[in-house]
């Protein structure tokens, strides 16, 4: 969680370094930033929103690549531990379905007189 606070701490300052170049450089040359009119920025995003499907998946690709590289993957130990863990919890639970199913069938039988 911490991570996630850094990066958006940095992404905040980034957009605040880039507004203040702005505003320096507009202040230099004398002239007020242009505002763009509400519908040609929207007509501009939504041409830029459109892509292909191969690029569209092209990029969730890179994305999942880039994911892939932040993943921490555990070590050798520590795979030999939950993998030992995870099949001592399956043997566990497999013991007790098997004990609650053989008790249901001896009561079901008890009761119905079947077998």
């Amino acid at each position: 969680m911490a991570n996630k606070d850094r990066q958006k701490r940095s992404a905040r300052k980034a957009r605040a370094a880039e507004r203040k170049e702005l505003e320096e450089k507009h202040a230099v040359s004398g002239q007020a930033p242009k505002k763009e009119a509400p519908a040609q920025a929207k007509a501009e995003k939504k041409a830029a929103k459109k892509n292909g499907f191969f690029s569209r998946v092209r990029g969730w690709f890179a994305d999942v690549k880039a994911e892939m590289r932040r993943v921490t993957w555990p070590s050798k130990a520590e795979l030999k531990n939950y993998s030992i863990a995870v099949i001592m919890m399956l043997v566990v639970f497999g013991v007790a379905v098997w004990f609650v199913d053989t008790g249901v069938v001896a009561i079901l039988v008890g009761y119905s007189g079947l077998r």
